[in-house]
């Protein structure tokens, strides 16, 4: 089964920056003035999931609580230590998570829309 998170946005160019500088995913394609929406597919080649973000003229108004989260597992120490570079390089502020088991597993930030993402650090993923 393949997976897909769609999202509409009102920041589609800072959107793309933060998950593809920040989080290290890539574009795997795009759309123009598919009927009246740009948008974008952001993920990893040859994974069985991805983001879409996509924008019209329509103003969003989102609505989400500190528990609506996406979480990242990085499969390495290298990908998870170059993502919290990426995070002080560009100076992504951390966050304390409402859930306390974030504190320990992972890192909170939040992406260009406020939505609320966790880079969780290995321990975590070994926990699954």
């Amino acid at each position: 089964m393949n997976f897909r998170v769609a999202r509409h946005t009102n920041n589609l160019d800072k959107i793309i920056a933060f998950y593809t500088n920040i989080l290290d995913l890539e574009i795997l394609g795009s759309f123009n003035n598919h009927d009246n929406y740009d948008g974008v597919f952001i993920g990893l080649k040859d994974m069985s999931w991805h983001l879409e973000f996509t924008k019209s003229d329509e103003i969003v108004n989102h609505k989400f609580n500190d528990d609506d989260i996406l979480v990242f597992y990085p499969e390495t120490d290298i990908s998870y230590s170059m993502i919290i570079e990426n995070i002080n390089i560009y100076q992504i502020k951390k966050l304390n998570p409402k859930n306390p088991y974030w504190n320990l597993n992972g890192i909170l930030i939040q992406d260009p829309d406020g939505f609320n993402i966790i880079i969780s650090n290995l321990k975590a993923q070994k926990n699954l």
